[in-house]
């Protein structure tokens, strides 16, 4: 008998979770995967189109091609291509005779979007970081180290009724205090589920997340009616009409008014604005995803912790509408679940159970862990008729 008592008591524990020591949960993640990956494609997307154009440039050289006289010298070639590509006007005449332009500077100014594009992406992350990680990441460090107390004031208690079955002699001390404490509800933990239900009430974190995707979406629109207004007006015009009576050929009268440049770029600048559309387009149905997640409550991690004695946050029905701090906390407790010790062992313990053939009386890990330590979940029908002989 001592050889069985001898190995419940390492079994129990052996199901102790070590105490964390040192720095506390290092790799702990302050974004879900998701919008971790919005970010990467919104903000570095455009970073990597700045440095094709600027390749782009830097090994084809000037990104305008003008077709200057045949008399022009060396110099006044490259004046031409210089002016045109600082004014970058077209200029052309209408059906009735009359002289217009046509201004193309989102060529000249397509790094420089690129880079406000990125900045403007860059600040719903700042947002988050500066706003909701502070109190997310103290809200995930208590309550990891609340859960995982718990299940370990769980296994301790296991081990105390262990004690207690081995040191009396009468198997009905230990019945009775089991039932005792089952009816009277001695394993609360109100803390941590007063706690969970004060999150509930609270909206900062909800509200944070919610400005952050919607700015997202806000600059994805922008983004749509910039390509869409000033992009798409200029994207397949090739060549201009360009004015060279300027500066140092402004009194030459052997030169034309007007003479055809070509825009040596504009491949590059079709392949930037089609990729832009292409990809926020596929960031969209993303972010809206993200945004229906908060509609939801996910219960899985919370039901799971319902092995634990009378932590009956589902069951009281404490979970209301799903748009609050609560859900964005359950959201990053699931994305850091691989911090969250206890819950592997109380998922393996819930598979147990629902495999187990005898299913009485095994509601929680107490009861579970009270039956693999060789104990009866429920008190032995001698015992019990005994009790109802004595008391007929």
């Amino acid at each position: 008998m001592s050889l069985a008592h001898a190995a419940a008591e390492y079994m129990l524990s052996d199901a102790l979770l070590p105490d964390r020591k040192g720095p506390r949960l290092k790799g702990l993640r302050l974004e879900l995967p998701l919008d971790r990956m919005v970010k990467f494609v919104a903000v570095g997307f455009p970073l990597l189109l700045v440095s094709l154009a600027f390749a782009q440039e830097f090994s084809s050289g000037s990104p305008i091609s003008c077709f200057c006289p045949s008399n022009f010298s060396i110099r006044q070639a490259a004046y031409v291509d210089s002016s045109c590509w600082d004014s970058l006007v077209h200029h052309e005449q209408d059906e009735s005779g009359q002289s217009k332009t046509k201004s193309l500077w989102p060529h000249k100014a397509l790094p420089y979007s690129l880079l406000a594009l990125a900045v403007a992406m860059y600040l719903p992350v700042l947002l988050w970081q500066y706003a909701a990680v502070p109190a997310l990441s103290s809200d995930l460090l208590f309550i990891i180290s609340e859960l995982d107390k718990s299940y370990n004031r769980a296994i301790r208690l296991v081990q105390h009724m262990l004690k207690i079955r081995q040191e009396s002699s009468d198997p009905d001390v230990f019945w009775d205090e089991l039932e005792k404490a089952r009816k009277e509800r001695y394993f609360e933990f109100p803390l941590l589920e007063r706690y969970l239900a004060c999150k509930q009430r609270s909206h900062s974190l909800v509200a944070t997340y919610l400005l952050r995707n919607a700015l997202l979406l806000l600059f994805t629109s922008a983004t749509y009616l910039y390509l869409g207004h000033f992009h798409l007006d200029v994207f397949f015009q090739e060549e201009f009409s360009c004015s060279i009576k300027t500066g140092l050929l402004h009194d030459e009268t052997h030169i034309p008014d007007l003479i055809t440049c070509r825009l040596t770029s504009l491949s590059v600048f079709q392949i930037v604005s089609l990729a832009s559309v292409a990809v926020y387009t596929l960031l969209v149905p993303v972010i809206l995803y993200n945004l229906t997640r908060l509609c939801r409550w996910d219960k899985r991690l919370l039901s799971i912790y319902e092995m634990l004695p009378a932590f009956d946050l589902l069951s009281r029905k404490m979970l209301g509408c799903p748009i609050n701090d609560l859900n964005v906390i359950l959201l990053f407790l699931r994305a850091n679940i691989s911090e969250l010790i206890s819950f592997s062992w109380l998922s393996v313990l819930c598979e147990l159970k629902d495999t187990a053939t005898q299913k009485h009386n095994i509601d929680t890990v107490v009861d579970f862990m009270t039956l693999l330590a060789g104990l009866e979940p429920s008190k032995p029908k001698h015992l019990t008729h005994g009790m109802c002989d004595e008391n007929p």
